[in-house]
């Protein structure tokens, strides 16, 4: 067995076993906490959030054509905002119109003698000042293409209303009931449209085990469907998807994270999950029927949060560690042919031959100290974006990235 399948079974394993935050829980993104890791290390951080890397595209031209040879070096972008000395960031970090929308910092709170909640604390970029301001009434933000708008939900989980936040204003312009008490949300890629993700109870609870020190996400899921609404009018409907097995018997086949968010593909047909279990995903109707795998799909792996690329052709591919000692693959949407990139994870798209993710240093031995940086497909370059993360995964003061799209 070589690295690459050592790594890609610790992932598998690892969002099956749900581990606490502490451990190295992912959260998304709208994503998610992030994976770490290194060719030498499997010691990965599985994102068991999701609405997760939320691009799914439909191919737009032959793969066979796509030109991934090495470039020389980083394409500059005809807009840069970068802040290589500030983290976690106190002004805008925006590359070629993806920005750095907002970022949170986790923290397990402790709820009971028996019970604590995985939270976050929001810090909202204001698109008119160019900084980032703490937001501590939203438990879960997502923000639209553009960065001016925001959904949100309140505190405590899971909701009954949506927010619809001006970023610039920083007040709720509008606000959308709902039957079903939600849990998470996700834009589609044109902004026009919002999956929610529906629960009977807190996604992000946490409780300990018999003879566990640490706290854990429980081993069921509260998931009872979703929403998908109009931004504009706020319309929309609810669609039950029942969980398969017993939910209160983890091993019956209802194997699944305690927060498992929906996400829209990019054509608005189809609704999507990420599942630990092969072939690491499941796609509905907007009924709730589950469908074979739609064009482009195939490659999706769910835990990476970049997704597709606007036009559809490439999937930002999980860990590769083979040229350089952090890297990941690029993989051809159609044909899964992998494309080595710089690069620990990938986490957002910068049109389509670029990307933002987080990296360490060039010597660095520390596969947490991290930062974001600009990579380009074919070259062995990176432009530092922000200052690095100290700390290990689940560490106070570890921020968490949410990008928007142009």
């Amino acid at each position: 067995m070589n690295v690459d399948d050592i790594v890609r079974d610790a992932l598998r394993e690892q969002a099956a076993e749900q581990p606490p935050a502490a451990a190295g829980f992912a959260d998304r993104v709208l994503a998610v906490r992030r994976r770490r890791r290194t060719r030498r290390a499997v010691v990965v951080a599985v994102a068991a959030v999701v609405a997760v890397a939320v691009g799914v595209g439909v191919p737009l031209l032959d793969s066979g054509k796509e030109d991934v040879r090495p470039s020389g070096g980083i394409v500059a972008p005809k807009k840069v905002e970068s802040h290589p000395d500030q983290s976690p960031p106190r002004d805008e970090i925006s590359v070629g119109g993806t920005t750095l929308a907002a970022y949170f910092i986790p923290e397990t709170v402790k709820k009971g003698a028996d019970s604590a909640v995985y939270e976050r604390t929001y810090h909202l970029l204001n698109p008119k000042t160019g900084k980032y301001a703490k937001a501590a009434d939203w438990s879960w933000v997502t923000v639209a293409p553009g960065g001016k708008t925001a959904a949100v939900l309140e505190r405590d989980l899971p909701a009954s209303r949506i927010g619809l936040l001006d970023l610039t204003t920083g007040k709720v312009e509008r606000w959308i009931q709902v039957d079903h008490r939600v849990g998470g949300l996700a834009f589609s890629r044109d902004g026009r449209k919002l999956v929610a993700t529906t629960y009977s109870q807190n996604p992000d609870a946490r409780v300990k085990a018999q003879g566990d020190t640490e706290w854990g996400a429980p081993w069921t899921s509260s998931r009872t469907g979703f929403y998908v609404l109009d931004v504009a009018s706020g319309d929309g409907s609810w669609t039950e998807v029942k969980l398969a097995g017993d939910p209160d018997d983890p091993m019956s086949g209802a194997t699944m994270n305690s927060r498992q968010d929906f996400a829209l593909t990019d054509d608005g047909r189809h609704v999507w999950e990420g599942s630990p279990m092969e072939p690491g995903y499941v796609f509905y109707d907007l009924t709730g029927k589950k469908v074979p795998v739609p064009a482009g799909s195939k490659y999706l792996t769910w835990f990476v949060e970049a997704g597709t690329s606007p036009d559809g052709r490439l999937v930002a591919g999980d860990f590769a560690g083979k040229k350089w000692k952090t890297s990941s693959y690029v993989v051809d949407a159609i044909t899964g042919a992998r494309t080595e990139v710089r690069g620990q994870q990938l986490l957002a798209w910068v049109g389509n031959k670029q990307l933002i993710a987080w990296d360490i240093g060039q010597n660095d031995k520390n596969e947490f100290h991290q930062r974001l940086v600009l990579i380009t497909i074919g070259s062995d370059k990176e432009l530092p974006l922000s200052g690095f993360r100290e700390g290990h995964d689940g560490d106070a003061g570890r921020w968490e990235p949410v990008f928007a799209q142009p």
